[in-house]
């Protein structure tokens, strides 16, 4: 459709705010566009297959497209057609002939139908991407909606846990609620779904503060999985930063999302989002052109210096965005604020974070991003959490986010796996791991909740896979097993997979309790994977990200297990005991009134460890004392976060331990209040007498608290 005078009523409007916004009278559409030449607003009848319009944006100030219709109203469906050069060579790849989604759009209606008319070029030419293609995409689009945003939020308001009280659960929309029994089937998979009572009462129950969602901004799924009859299904592919997925909406409307985060903080429950702000889903120069692509290349990308008909792929996807132009920038930190301010989320995860941070000449922790996130006065309450490596040079950065961020511990989910699986050498580096990380984190002030500790997330094994293969079965993907990572620190107990050996499978069954034991018990932010509880499996599959299916649905059978009950006694013990979620890094160096440090580490004879005992590389016993009366740790509420003293004691070993039980100034003995050798963990109550041995099976973690003289 070629333009034609307006038959809407078009006026100038303004260049801020970008995107579509209602005013109650009128809607007023901004753009930007450093290197367009003209720029039409493409109007959709409400089936979004039959384009009735197309107005040229008549402004353009400040390198934005503006123009304002007094006629249009919440509910219309637009896109965008951007002209300017095609030189692909120059990083230029305007083609008109590509209907565009608004970078800014609130909404999408619609879905992705794939066809070669989705490329800038034409696909299967020998001039590959420096071809042209005419042919028009818009039927196979999705279609940008205009919102109302108006929401009746009540009393409902940001959860602020603190960090040191915080157990984030990480989990997917759809997999989660889509074989949930008490779930109506027309709102599985949505966040109506995850807004049902019995969700709500699930989660609570367990004792998990924080929800923390795989991305659910609007995906689009790769043709080629497509093809293959896949799809995205974590949902790292983003096109929309601002509109949730429309896969995940029962309604279609934003109110569903912002009913399901009402709900949620009324159980007392926080929301966090899992965002790809690193690259989109239009990939390498042989990509599709949906959006950034077309609207301004040259702008929204990191492009080759020397070549820029080619991409900078820090992220392994094809594209990265450039967080060092002013507009890329500007969009990431308007999407964060909108998902703040008008959505009520409680914090971010980053995906590829290094990537945001990465000026040209590298990551820089005082980078333009970093910089505007810090200062800014929406975000200072919310959970930052950084993915904190890249694929691109120097990608690597755990521990190096500046204050106010917490990074994903790998070194934490490697070192507890091998620990565990038996491997020689262990102990220093669980120490260090176990007590918050501090060679990592314990600079310019930031504190060990900066640490996310996590044994199992999306990427990898869940738990039982952990533990039931040595190697990854990702067949189902189509790539030949040739895709997810080879080293996974797994250990299969004997038998690849399933198996109903009775001594195969209970060692499996502890080998979970103590990891997921390990995690709580541990200084720093816990991090659990959904269904971990529940001992799904993936069938050994480690990189299920295109499996929308049984592999990643949760089977909600065993949510009244013996691990469910398990795992909602340990949140417990980790909740009623400050000491296991200090503040402060702990070195021995606070000392009580009686003498006792902060923490000591023992040998199995009840010996302080000193330097030879710490390389002794096949011992795989370590005994933690934690004493919650040394220092002065104090909470936001000025109450003091006292406790008492608590024993540790972690046995990798395969056979049965003498460990002798510390005698410590004005204790009579100790009480097992966690032992893993126990299907639900419970302790046996007994007191074991201080300075006197106590046997420890193998591969087993107890748990005792001390039991004081009296009077003291």
């Amino acid at each position: 459709m070629p333009s034609t005078p307006a038959r809407t009523p078009v006026w100038p409007g303004k260049p801020h705010p970008l995107g579509a916004t209602w005013d109650g009278f009128g809607v007023n559409f901004a753009i930007f566009s450093a290197n367009a030449e003209r720029v039409e607003l493409c109007l959709f009848d409400k089936t979004g297959q039959r384009e009735v319009e197309r107005i040229t944006l008549p402004e353009h100030t400040d390198e934005v497209w503006h123009g304002y219709l007094p006629d249009a109203r919440p509910g219309l469906l637009y896109g965008y057609r951007v002209h300017g050069p095609y030189e692909p060579e120059e990083g230029h790849r305007f083609n008109p002939n590509k209907l565009l989604i608004d970078p800014y759009a609130r909404a999408l209606f619609g879905g992705f139908k794939w066809s070669d008319a989705h490329y800038g070029y034409r696909v299967g030419s020998t001039k590959e991407d420096l071809s042209f293609d005419r042919r028009d995409n818009a039927r196979g689009m999705p279609k940008c909606r205009v919102v109302d945003g108006a929401f009746t939020w009540g009393h409902d308001r940001h959860r602020r846990v603190p960090w040191t009280d915080t157990v984030l659960y990480e989990t997917h929309v759809r997999g989660f609620t889509m074989r949930h029994p008490e779930v109506p089937a027309h709102l599985r998979g949505t966040f109506a779904g995850m807004s049902t009572q019995s969700v709500i009462e699930y989660l609570r129950a367990l004792g998990i503060t924080s929800v923390e969602f795989l991305p659910v901004q609007a995906i689009a799924d790769e043709q080629h999985l497509v093809t293959r009859g896949l799809t995205n299904y974590w949902g790292y592919n983003t096109i929309g930063f601002f509109a949730p997925e429309p896969r995940y909406m029962n309604t279609g409307v934003l109110s569903e999302f912002k009913t399901m985060v009402a709900r949620l903080h009324e159980a007392g429950i926080e929301v966090i989002l899992d965002v790809v702000y690193n690259h989109t889903a239009e990939g390498n120069h042989l990509g599709p052109t949906l959006s950034f692509k077309g609207i301004d290349n040259l702008s929204y990308y990191r492009l080759m210096p020397d070549s820029p008909r080619y991409y900078i792929n820090d992220t392994g996807t094809g594209n990265t965005l450039d967080f060092s132009h002013p507009r890329v920038v500007q969009m990431v930190m308007d999407s964060l604020r909108y998902w703040v301010t008008e959505m009520h989320v409680d914090g971010f995860r980053f995906d590829l974070a290094t990537v945001l941070a990465r000026e040209p000449y590298g990551y820089d922790p005082g980078s333009g991003f970093l910089d505007a996130v810090r200062q800014d006065p929406v975000l200072a309450d919310v959970k930052l959490i950084a993915e904190p490596w890249d694929v691109g040079p120097g990608g690597y950065q755990v521990g190096n986010f500046p204050p106010g961020w917490a990074e994903w511990n790998d070194r934490y989910r490697d070192t507890v796996r091998r620990y565990w699986r038996g491997d020689d050498g262990m102990l220093p580096e669980l120490a260090g791991r176990i007590a918050g990380s501090a060679d990592l984190f314990e600079k310019r002030g930031r504190r060990p909740w900066a640490s996310v500790n996590f044994i199992t997330a999306h990427d990898g094994f869940t738990l039982h896979d952990l533990v039931s293969y040595n190697d990854k079965h990702n067949w189902a993907n189509g790539e030949e097993n040739r895709d997810g990572h080879s080293s996974n620190c797994s250990w299969n107990h004997g038998v690849e997979g399933p198996t109903d050996d009775p001594a195969v499978t209970e060692l499996r069954a502890r080998q979970k309790r103590n990891m997921l034991a390990t995690l709580m018990l541990s200084q720093g932010t816990p991090m659990m994977l959904a269904g971990d509880e529940l001992d799904h499996s993936q069938d050994g599959n480690n990189n299920a990200y295109c499996q929308d299916n049984d592999i990643t649905w949760l089977d909600w059978s065993k949510r009244d297990g013996s691990l469910v009950s398990f795992v909602r006694r340990l949140v417990a013990l980790r909740r009623a005991h400050p000491v296991l979620r200090r503040p402060l890094f702990l070195h021995g160096r606070e000392v009580a009134a009686n003498g006792l440090k902060d923490i000591v580490w023992y040998n199995a004879q009840g010996v302080e460890k000193t330097a030879e005992h710490w390389r002794n590389t096949q011992a795989r016993c370590i005994v933690l004392l934690l004493n919650g009366r040394a220092g002065t740790h104090v909470g936001s509420d000025g109450q003091p976060l006292s406790d008492g003293v608590l024993l540790i004691v972690l046995n990798a070993h395969a056979d049965i331990l003498t460990v002798t039980l510390p005698d410590v100034p004005g204790g009579r003995g100790w009480r097992c209040v966690l032992d893993t050798r126990v299907a639900d963990g419970a302790g046996d109550e007994r007191i074991h007498l201080a300075g006197r041995s106590a046997l420890v099976d193998g591969r087993t973690v107890l748990v005792f608290t001390l039991v004081e003289q009296p009077g003291m």
